[in-house]
């Protein structure tokens, strides 16, 4: 056992070894020059299936057809014997084909030729076999002859009409038709099994007939054949049983059926009983495969499609009706034929080289492979050292000439088996290049490039390119070499130009090629045509700008819709573009410029779409008449190709407006009929306008006058209101009605008008006018007024009831107990008592907040006085509200006012009050900067609002990496202090800082900022290139340059040249913060104590009744704003002045004032 141990091991390092070694077989190119001196073993192309069943009426014809060099003969095989052609006068071979034709001309039998047939290919390298084609005659027996006695059965009974076709070849289909042929009806009660019999699940009295014909049809002879019919007699009853189901097909509870893999699974349960029972399926422990799955014949038959071996399992079919269910189990079985996992394919090999032949297939069950060579078992042909057989795999090893065969594999289990050819032929032949010779390539510049050099050998020769017969093999960076000899050239460029040289070398010889490459530059449209749309008329002008490589000519065409364009007289085309005159109806169509060179081309397109306005309709007729309306038709014109969208409808009048066209309504571009909506009292004529995307048509011709007859007026008078001019009238006003809503003549209003709830009687006038006005009312006193139009034909509808009010005066009361509490730093409760509403003398409108920003707690610092306003509603006695949006630590002073629709009473008194101290805001400014390698430069600035004494900053701060943040650290600083150093510990890091101002009530508006990423490379980069002696040298070039100039402009000085000096300097700016000794800032400014422009200093009607507005922070001297939008005009720094007044005394604040300065 030690001994065969050692020995199985040194045949599986021998194999690993060989596969190892194995060479990739040669691909024989389709080359004619190649192929025509090829020797081949023969190869079968085409032949019959092989379960092969023919008609009678028709000649046998097997086919079996091959090719090889030289070229094959063939003979074949009967029954497994060798079958003598030339002895049967009725069987004849194809000429260079295998192909077998049997005729029965002089007669014979079809079925004396049934039997296995086996066709062989042979030349001089070996031998190769068809499939064993099995040849059988179609085959269409008679149905015997029998005598059906009546089937009688009771109704309600389940009843199965058995069909029994004869056996054909192949099985007929089989369906039941009546003797008139006419199908029978099926259904849910009523169908037919798989194997032809009819089923009735219950019979009913309709089922009673003497026709039922099963009949089967044979396809290869096309006949149909009917069996003797059936009669049935149904014996009924007053009353029919109900029954529980029961399986007429399959019979018991459960059954098995074997399929083959890749076909079609049918399974089939039909049930009995009364009511027809429901039948439903399901798998056992899984899911039906829904996507191959179909219910057919009324969810009694089960089918799926391209069987594989997971649908193999029980399968249950349930039978169920409100009387009880019954289930039948079906195990299914999928077995296969083999089939394919790996299928030898040809081989071609040089002498020496090792390769293998695999041959796996798989099936159920598993098949067993059997080799042969050129037809003959291959244990049975002599031994070759050269070839091992291992199971599925054969091994070629150093395969000499001579050796060249046809290998056979043959896989089969109880089911099928599979046959395949595959010829092993050892080939030497040298080098040959099979393309053109010295090929001169143009190719595009930066276009990937291949250059084709095709060669064949055998054994495989080694190929090379070289570029102007120098240097080594080109292969790699710009160029790669594929293994079918093409080298390519991944970016063409100017310098790839030159003359390439291709070399195949084996050890049989060696052949090579040249290919001329030229770089050309891309032919393109720089400037395309556009899509446009031209009126009829006007010039259209497509672009087609091209740029092309000067040595390439170039040529430049135009198509219309695909075909040549005509160019004549009329159009005019040059280099870049294609104009097109007076553009007519013609002219319409897609536009395409293609410029071409030898090598590439290029094409651009549009389409020229031709408008004009439509033509005006025609034929207007007058139709339908009636008081009010008239029905309105017309012809529409053509649109020229621009759809119409509407239509315009246009009236005239001879009475008020007399040849004045007006618009009388629109209609859709659909529509040519429509009825008009007419006014009472007017003459009409109509004319209608077409309108397209260009524009309106000509008007079209007027339409025969249409008169309307005059009534009453029937519109209510729009816009009645009474309102006081003054404080003792009310002025009554409204619409005058519109010309064609005047309904007749001596058109008149008349107005009534009395005070509201007092009980008195109405008051009327009737005037021509639009206006009336009652004098000597008391004063905002409600007036209940309505208003009728009358013409001569009558009086038209009464307007609804208007509430009007005589006019106001100013309230005569000021609020009362005016106060504020509950102040923090930003909101004040205000409280007052409400007004006698008579004292109001007018409409309600508001009581109305009056506050103004007197000055800051903090010391120096400068605010606005704008005043501004609150509007409150309300009518409690005892009304409360809260101011809110105060800045803290300041003082502020309020006022309150009543107001009416027009006026404002006298003033409250004023209340001064001051917020509490607040949070600051953030401060103005935050930078970071970097001074070296280890530190980081913090400055800042206070904040914009300090909300209180400021007592200091507070900055935190943390080192950040990604998402990873370190330990945070605290600073804190004195008030004066704007600035900070922070070493760093490494030069990467990085550090995320949170700065906010302090008052004694806490920390302010946080600014956040992280510390940009300073890199250490940037330092390190400058330190690399300072050293570089290039570097070096350029610094020195400068250095003597800049001497050379000094020396020039000294000997001029010396000469006595003047130059220029400016005679004024502007001075720097003071930029140092000025700072009391004790830290804080000093907001002191000489501006303290003026007004600012944007305050307010009356209480008059003309103030602005915006909340919290900042119009008129604008208008203050002092008054800016951010690039974020916030104010920073509410106190000014005295260094901030200083710069500003530095500024305005400058000259050369504007650009023209800075030109002059510098001459």
């Amino acid at each position: 056992m030690l001994g065969q141990g050692r020995h199985t091991a040194l045949a599986l390092v021998s194999l690993l070894v060989l596969l190892l070694r194995e060479a990739t077989p040669i691909e024989v190119p389709q080359d004619p020059k190649i192929q025509q001196d090829l020797k081949q073993p023969p190869t079968i192309v085409k032949q019959s299936v092989k379960d092969y069943i023919v008609d009678p009426r028709d000649n046998i014809i097997i086919e079996c057809e091959a090719k090889g060099n030289p070229v094959p003969t063939f003979s074949w095989r009967r029954n497994g014997k060798f079958f003598n052609i030339g002895k049967d006068p009725r069987v004849t071979m194809r000429k260079r084909s295998g192909t077998l034709e049997i005729g029965f001309r002089s007669g014979g039998r079809p079925e004396d030729y049934e039997g296995e047939y086996q066709c062989f290919a042979t030349n001089d390298f070996g031998v190769a076999l068809s499939n064993k084609i099995l040849l059988r005659v179609s085959k269409a027996p008679l149905w015997p002859k029998e005598v059906l006695e009546p089937v009688v059965v009771t109704e309600g009974s389940p009843l199965v009409l058995t069909c029994n076709p004869p056996p054909g070849l192949p099985p007929p289909f089989t369906f039941w038709m009546s003797s008139a042929m006419n199908p029978i009806s099926q259904n849910k009660r009523v169908s037919t099994g798989l194997n032809g019999d009819l089923y009735f699940s219950n019979v009913v009295a309709q089922d009673a007939h003497t026709d039922y014909s099963c009949n089967a049809r044979f396809l290869f002879t096309h006949t149909i054949q009917q069996k003797n019919p059936f009669t049935l007699k149904v014996l009924t009853s007053r009353k029919v049983s109900e029954s529980t189901p029961t399986f007429l097909s399959p019979s018991g509870s459960e059954s098995s059926k074997i399929v083959q893999r890749d076909e079609q699974l049918l399974l089939e349960c039909i049930a009995a009983g009364l009511p027809t029972p429901t039948v439903k399926w399901f798998k056992k422990g899984g899911d039906l495969p829904g996507h191959k799955v179909k219910f057919q014949n009324f969810n009694k038959t089960l089918k799926i499609i391209s069987v594989s071996e997971e649908d193999a399992g029980e399968y249950v079919c349930m039978a169920n009706s409100h009387l009880g269910s019954i289930r039948h189990s079906i195990f299914v079985q999928v077995k296969a034929a083999p089939y394919w996992l790996d299928k030898p394919t040809d081989m071609v090999l040089a002498p020496d080289e090792n390769g293998r032949l695999v041959c796996r297939a798989n099936g159920n069950p598993k098949p067993n492979i059997q080799w042969l060579i050129n037809g003959q078992l291959i244990d049975s042909s002599p031994p070759n050292p050269n070839r091992q057989v291992l199971g599925d795999t054969i091994l070629f090893r150093s395969v000499q000439m001579g050796s060249s065969a046809v290998y056979q594999c043959n896989a089969s289990n109880q089911h099928g088996y599979l046959l395949s050819n595959a010829f092993v032929s050892v080939l030497d032949m040298p080098p040959r290049m099979l393309g053109p010779k010295n090929q001169l390539i143009k190719v595009i510049e930066n276009n990937r490039t291949f250059l084709d050099c095709p060669f064949f050998g055998s054994p495989l020769p080694e190929l090379r390119w070289f570029k102007n017969g120098q240097g080594s093999g080109l292969d790699g960076g710009q160029y790669r070499v594929y293994i079918n000899g093409t080298l390519e050239i991944k970016r063409a460029r100017t310098e790839d130009e030159g003359t390439y040289t291709c070399v195949a070398n084996s050890i049989l010889g060696t052949a090579e090629n040249q290919v001329r490459l030229e770089v050309k530059a891309q032919t393109r449209i720089i400037r395309f045509p556009e899509h446009q749309s031209a009126i009829r008329g006007s010039t259209a002008r497509f672009n087609c700008k091209v740029k092309s490589d000067p040595s390439l000519p170039v040529t430049v065409t135009w198509t219309k819709d695909d075909k040549s364009l005509y160019l004549g007289w009329r159009l005019r085309k040059d280099d870049e573009s294609l104009t097109i005159p007076n553009v007519n109806e013609g002219d319409e169509g897609t536009y395409a410029c293609t410029v071409k060179s030898e090598i590439d081309q290029d094409s651009a397109s549009a389409r020229l779409t031709v408008l004009d306005r439509p033509d005006p309709p025609m034929d207007l007729d007058l139709s339908d008449p009636a008081a009010r309306s008239v029905r309105l038709t017309w012809i529409p014109g053509n649109d020229h190709r621009s759809l119409i969208t509407e239509f315009l409808v246009q009236f005239e009048e001879d009475r008020w407006e007399p040849g004045r066209w007006q618009n009388l309504s629109t209609y859709p571009g659909d529509l040519n009929s429509v009825i008009l909506q007419l006014a009472p009292f007017v003459n009409y004529q109509f004319r209608v306008i077409a309108i397209n995307s260009v524009g309106q048509s000509q008007p079209s011709r007027p339409s025969p006058r249409y008169k309307t007859s005059g009534a009453a007026p029937d519109v209510i008078t729009r816009g009645l209101r009474g309102w006081g001019s003054k404080k003792d009238n009310m002025e009554i006003t409204w619409e005058p009605l519109l010309d064609l809503e005047r309904n007749g003549p001596n058109l008149q209003y008349n107005v009534w008008w009395r005070r509201k709830d007092v009980g008195e009687e109405w008051s009327n006038v009737t005037t021509e006018g639009s206006k009336h006005i009652i004098h000597n009312t008391e004063t905002y006193v409600p007036y209940e007024i309505k208003i009728q139009a009358i013409n001569e034909f009558g009086k038209g509808p009464e307007s609804n009831v208007v509430i009007g009010y005589s006019g106001e005066d100013k309230p005569t009361n000021a609020i009362t107990d005016f106060r504020v509490s509950k102040v923090d730093s930003t909101k004040a409760n205000i409280h007052w008592k409400s007004v006698d509403p008579n004292s109001v003398q007018g409409e309600f409108k508001e009581y109305k907040l009056y506050y103004w920003r007197e000055s800051s707690i903090v010391p120096g610092l400068m605010v606005s006085k704008e005043n501004k306003t609150k509007g409150i509603y309300s009518t409690t006695s005892e009304p409360s509200f809260i101011l809110s949006d105060l800045v803290p630590y300041s003082k502020y002073k309020i006022l309150m006012v009543v107001a009416n629709s027009r006026f404002e009473g006298p003033p409250s008194n004023t209340v001064e009050f001051s917020t509490k101290e607040g949070v600051p805001d953030a401060p103005r400014f935050f930078r970071i900067n970097r001074k070296s390698f280890d530190t980081i430069y913090l400055e800042w600035d206070k904040p914009l609002e300090p909300n209180g004494i400021l007592t200091g900053y507070q900055l935190k701060y943390q080192t950040v990496n990604g998402s990873r943040v370190g330990r945070q650290q605290l600073e804190t600083f004195l008030p004066n202090m704007t600035d900070f150093t922070l070493h760093l510990p490494d030069r990467s890091t990085r550090y995320k800082f949170l700065l906010s101002a302090l008052t004694q009530v806490g920390a302010g508006e946080v600014f956040a900022e992280e510390s940009p990423h300073f890199t250490n490379e940037a330092y390190i980069d400058q330190v690399d290139i300072a050293t570089q002696g290039w570097f070096i040298g350029l610094m020195c070039a400068i250095a003597l340059i800049i001497l050379i100039l000094l020396i020039v402009c000294f000997i001029k000085r010396s000469r006595g040249g003047k130059y220029p000096v400016r005679d004024k300097k502007d001075l720097p700016l003071d930029s140092v913060d000025h700072k009391d000794q004790d830290g804080s800032f000093d907001y002191h400014s000489d501006e303290d104590n003026k007004p600012l422009q944007g305050s307010q200093t009356s209480l008059d009607g003309n103030v602005k009744e915006s909340d919290d507005s900042l119009v008129d922070y604008g208008e203050g001297g002092d008054g800016q704003f951010n690039e974020d939008g916030s104010f920073i005009g509410q106190y000014t720094v005295k260094k901030d002045k200083d710069e500003t007044e530095g500024n305005e005394s400058s000259e050369a604040t504007s650009p023209v004032n800075a030109i002059y300065s510098l001459a």
